[in-house]
């Protein structure tokens, strides 16, 4: 629905509902903001937007307008200017933005923030990106009337934390960092203080600025106020060279834009002085998470590895690039096909694709894994995941989203963000998990179910839909197979949730977001299909806004399951051991006992890798792999969208991206000669694989406008959030999407419960942990904590055990030094253990476990 208003004397249709300022920008009408964002609600604060606002005068017998003697409709002007920033559009408004009194009160709002505001554009880490220095350019005095006498002296470096300062003398009150924290976040961690001209941001949360959305607010800063220690003072805005890529540490794929230059302390070489969100309205908006943007530092970790290198007895030896493939190609041969390959979740698809191809010459059935291997259901995905064009930030009052079994602030933070707005927009939100977790705040409802019941969650919502004859009887009748038997199946099942599953199904739109956490691999496979069974019988498959995300660990696992890799025959790797590993990208060693005792068994382990990882110190060859940024791939994200990465420094050392070393390998096996450019292996992929038709290199950079129109010169309006030249990437479709296509359903084994009494161990994802890939972010340290197991007090405290205390965890023959955390957050007959906090593999699947307290 759209309205007429007439902006300087010209009609424009707008949508309905919209502000004023958006409404004008959507025409490319300037009307200059500080404190309006258009991505929150508008506060009014700074009045930068003021306006002559009027309405065309109607007759209250005839409705009509009333005309002057020039047969004109007539205007009745406010007395004074309004805020367009809280205005919202109606049919017949009339705004002026270029009359005198407008640019005057332009002039006099400048005047009187730059009264307290320094004059140090040309230390500034915002000058050049900076608002306040474009508007004054623009509107603002060429003087000040002001004594400079009575200027406020205040603080300018605040630590706001550890990640972000203030400069308190250049803060001019807008309130876009304490309400982006309320609002969007929902994180109570900034406030005013003080009134007047002493007013002044502080951090109210203990430890300091607690959000792992901070670096937004530097972003959407409209002055050099707040700035993050990964930068300040680093380089000059327009000295960066801006190169789009992709977050390489979750599964959602968030843009973001490598700003990099020539740098002295580097030696002159071209690196990352700082990672900006680059626009997607279709994946990330324009935010990030503060490990997107400050883990990028592995790509320049003085540690990593420069040469490939090759044990001769008890010593790793450099060699050349000849001499390790000639080795690795020889003992290949040697193996007759029993090689197992393994790869880990962030090698990109050109990657996978020459990996596979290379384990397609080493045997008839190559071996293809997955790292880590703890959840699965590629397939399951292919049928039923979310639709072509699915955006959460669409999702609303006729929504519903179902999270289970995944810590969504922790494995992937804008999902969780985005499911956080949906919520505040009246959607119906879900959460069912083992514990609790902090999208729970925001719920409509909370199902803490006993860790290995999930899949019986989903199934009693699968038995309500069946009772309730919420079941879609066109669909199934005509494209479903298997329903007579699930039909069967869910007969006398209980439904224990009863008015949670009613507001599921009672949901126009529902979409489900699947982890793993408390699942071992073959019941994470049972819930990825109960919860194909639930979308498939009530409809909600074939269309945007609906369907299943697996929450998968790492950036690129779904493109590993669509490109033959699978978790199950990783299961089988380490249950039936190859010969010969070739491990790319992954760390198994180091992160499961027992990946670590049977890959020390191997004849010849072959490991592509940034580091010397334990994964690598038990190897044969050890090959340097490049890093995201150095190199140009796709990765495909959870909800399937195919996206590029481009290059954006130079390689370290004599490191090569895994797609050309294994096609190098493979050349040596007889294979095909190796492809020249990772665009060339792209186009091999779009020939080969059904899904990947198409998208070519070009196809994936191609963009479109976008609103809100953020990035551009105006950065008053959005931030300094990049504008995406880069490409939006593509969305493969579903099996569901094609109307031709029969869809699957099933019965599904519900997991055995665990014995009455045991203490069981379940494995959790961290965002902030000491992996391979963020370990070298030393700025994070602090926000990683050291190894801890989280315990129930009614199962701490029988064995004597306090909050802060130090314990054994034993499972099987591996025991653990860990400190206990008595919190309330495990459930009771739980002992939780987060990965990659120290040097010890946690178990890849929940087990049993003994704990004892360490008496001093």
């Amino acid at each position: 629905m759209t309205v007429t208003i007439t902006i300087d004397d010209r009609p424009y249709e707008v949508p309905a509902g919209a502000t004023l300022v958006d409404a004008a920008k959507m025409h490319a009408i300037t009307i200059p903001v500080f404190c309006y964002h258009p991505k929150m609600n508008p506060a009014g604060m700074c009045r930068m937007c003021l306006v002559e606002l009027g309405s065309i005068a109607k007759n209250r017998d005839t409705g009509q307008p009333e005309l002057d003697d020039n047969g004109q409709p007539v205007i009745r002007w406010f007395p004074k200017l309004q805020t367009a920033c809280t205005q919202i559009v109606s049919d017949g408004l009339v705004v002026r933005t270029q009359t005198a009194r407008v640019a005057e009160a332009r002039r006099d709002i400048l005047e009187f923030i730059l009264t307290s505001h320094p004059l140090d554009c040309p230390i500034c880490d915002k000058g050049g990106e900076c608002p306040l220095q474009n508007l004054t350019m623009a509107y603002g005095p060429g003087e000040s009337r002001f004594s400079y006498g009575d200027k406020m002296h205040l603080d300018k470096h605040v630590p706001l934390g550890e990640l972000i300062f203030l400069d308190r003398e250049r803060c001019i009150q807008c309130a876009r960092c304490t309400r982006f924290c309320d609002e969007v976040v929902g994180d109570d961690v900034l406030a005013f203080h003080e009134r007047g001209r002493s007013l002044q941001i502080v951090t109210i949360s203990d430890p300091p600025f607690d959000t792992k959305f901070s670096g937004n607010t530097t972003d959407i800063c409209p002055v050099g106020a707040l700035t993050t220690a990964d930068f300040r003072f680093g380089a000059r805005p327009w000295e960066l060279d801006e190169v789009p890529s992709i977050c390489p540490h979750c599964p959602v794929g968030c843009n973001i834009s490598a700003s990099t230059r020539l740098d002295r302390e580097a030696g002159g070489k071209k690196i990352i002085k700082r990672v900006m969100p680059r626009q997607n309205e279709q994946v990330n908006e324009i935010w990030i998470c503060d490990k997107g943007r400050f883990g990028h530092h592995h790509s320049r970790a003085a540690d990593r590895l420069q040469r490939p290198v090759i044990r001769r007895g008890d010593e790793f030896i450099e060699v050349d690039w000849q001499e390790a493939y000639k080795q690795i190609a020889s003992r290949l041969k040697q193996a007759d096909g029993d090689v197992g390959f393994l790869a880990g979740p962030n090698l990109s698809n050109e990657d996978l694709w020459e990996l596979r191809k290379l384990a397609g010459l080493t045997g008839k059935s190559p071996r293809l894994g997955i790292w880590p291997a703890t959840m699965t259901g590629g397939d399951v995905i292919a049928q039923v995941g979310v639709g072509v064009g699915t955006r959460l930030q669409d999702m609303g009052p006729e929504s519903a989203i179902l999270v289970i079994a995944s810590d969504l602030d922790e494995e992937a933070p804008i999902w969780w963000l985005q499911v956080k707005q949906a919520a505040d927009r009246g959607a119906v939100v879900i959460v069912a998990n083992g514990r609790q977790t902090k999208l729970d705040r925001y719920a409509s409802a909370v199902i803490q179910y006993a860790y290995g019941q999930a899949v019986e969650v989903l199934n009693s919502f699968a038995a309500r839909a069946r009772s309730r004859r919420k079941v879609a009887r066109p669909l199934v009748e005509s494209r479903v197979d298997g329903y007579d038997d699930l039909h069967e199946a869910l007969k006398g099942t209980r439904v224990p949730h009863a008015d949670a599953a009613d507001a599921l199904l009672g949901a126009e739109n529902l979409v489900i977001l699947a982890g793993g956490e408390g699942l071992a691999l073959e019941d994470h496979a049972e819930l990825m299909q109960a919860a194909a069974n639930l979308l498939i019988i009530t409809g909600h498959v074939g269309r945007a806004n609906n369907g299943l995300v697996a929450v998968w660990p790492g950036a690129n696992t779904q493109g590993a399951l669509d490109l033959g890799f699978s978790p199950e025959v990783t299961a089988d790797l380490l249950a039936n051991p190859p010969a010969v590993w070739v491990i790319a990208g992954a760390d198994p060693v180091a992160e499961d006992a027992r990946a670590a005792e049977t890959i020390a068994g191997a004849e010849f382990v072959v490991t592509s890798t940034q580091f010397l990882t334990a994964t690598a110190l038990q190897a044969d060859v050890i090959l340097p792999r490049q890093s995201f940024a150095e190199r140009e791939g796709m990765f495909t994200n959870g909800m399937r969208r195919v996206q590029r990465f481009y290059a954006a420094q130079g390689p370290v050392g004599e490191a090569l991206p895994d797609w050309t070393i294994y096609a190098q390998v493979g050349a040596r096996l007889k294979g095909d000669k190796p492809r020249l450019s990772a665009g060339a292996v792209m186009r091999d992929i779009t020939q080969h694989v059904a899904r990947y038709a198409g998208m070519s290199y070009s196809r994936l950079a191609q963009v479109e406008p976008q609103f809100p129109n953020v990035g551009g010169s105006d950065l008053y309006y959005g931030g300094t959030a990049y504008a995406n030249h880069g490409g939006l990437g593509v969305q493969w479709a579903t099996d569901a999407e094609d109307e031709s296509a029969r869809l699957i359903v099933r019965p599904v084994e519900l997991p055995d419960r665990p014995a009455a009494g045991d203490l069981i161990a379940v494995p959790v994802r961290l965002l902030y942990d000491r992996g391979v890939l963020f370990g070298p972010s030393t700025l994070m340290h602090r926000r990683v904590p050291a190894p801890y197991a989280g315990l129930n007090s009614q199962d701490a405290a029988p064995l004597g055990i306090a909050d802060g205390d130090q314990i054994t965890v034993s499972i099987g023959e591996h025991r653990f030094e860990l400190t206990a955390r008595v919190n309330g957050r495990a459930p009771v007959g739980t002992v939780l253990l987060p990965r990659q906090l120290g040097e010890f593999p946690v178990p890849a699947a929940p087990t049993v476990c003994v704990v004892h307290k360490i008496e001093e």
